[in-house]
């Protein structure tokens, strides 16, 4: 994904407008438009402000993983993850673990049948 398809799925997920993460971040509308349409990319202290205001990673931003970084789901899943509120991360906790203890059973189901 580019740069503008990431910020727009942030914008998304906040149900935010661009006039108003450009409100928030002291620049223009129509910059924030020319980044979600990939005509145009932030400069240095601009992409820290994006990253710092979405609470992501400069590399999600930019899609970047280097050779030893986390799986690019992985990553979505931490940036996901850190967006919720504390209850949120809890529950969402819980149910990952459900998920251990079912795919632990089904294992143990397969060893049982072969």
């Amino acid at each position: 994904m580019s740069f503008g398809d990431h910020l727009r799925t942030l914008l998304e997920e906040r149900s935010m407008t661009q006039k108003e993460l450009a409100h928030h971040l002291n620049i223009a509308p129509s910059t924030v438009g020319s980044y979600v349409q990939n005509t145009r990319e932030p400069d240095f202290s601009t992409l820290k402000s994006l990253a710092a205001y979405f609470h992501v990673s400069i590399d999600y931003l930019l899609d970047f993983a280097p050779g030893n970084s986390f799986h690019a789901q992985e990553q979505e899943l931490l940036r996901i993850f850190r967006s919720l509120t504390p209850e949120q991360q809890i529950i969402c906790l819980e149910q990952c673990r459900v998920f251990i203890r079912i795919n632990d059973s089904e294992k143990k189901g397969l060893k049982k049948s072969s």
